[in-house]
């Protein structure tokens, strides 16, 4: 279970405004001003939709992902690439992985800064994922 929400400060309700970062008891929730009623939705429900959208977005790429991603890392080499091509075919677990420990703060106003936004409903659903440089699909 995560210490708090992965997205805080990066979760949009439908009508643009930031859903806070709240808690009931030890679960991290986004809190939705539904008309004055604040909707507690549980963080895990939606950080996990959003990552299983950031993992289907890559599916069949690892190969070109992989790739320039050694490059970036000045790894250009084929056990690196095979490495790092291994791990986004295990993307489920590191995913797991980031669940437990969060997403840095400076990580997280950087996405912001770069225009990433996840918009959610009122039920918590996700409407968009705003991603720099791509189209938000709808779900």
């Amino acid at each position: 279970m995560p210490n708090q929400p992965l997205f805080a400060g990066l979760v949009i309700d439908e009508e643009g405004r930031v859903a806070e970062a709240s808690f009931i008891g030890s679960d991290p929730c986004y809190v939705v001003d539904d008309s004055g009623f604040r909707r507690h939705i549980p963080a895990e429900q939606v950080d996990r939709a959003v990552l299983a959208q950031m993992a289907e977005m890559m599916k069949g790429s690892e190969d070109l992902l992989s790739e320039q991603t050694a490059k970036m890392l000045g790894q250009n080499d084929p056990f690196s690439k095979a490495i790092i091509e291994q791990q986004l075919k295990n993307i489920d677990k590191q995913f797991d992985a980031l669940m437990q420990n969060g997403i840095p703060e400076d990580m997280r106003a950087y996405l912001g800064m770069m225009g990433f936004k996840v918009v959610i409903n009122y039920h918590g659903e996700i409407v968009r994922v705003e991603q720099p440089g791509s189209s938000g699909d709808e779900e």
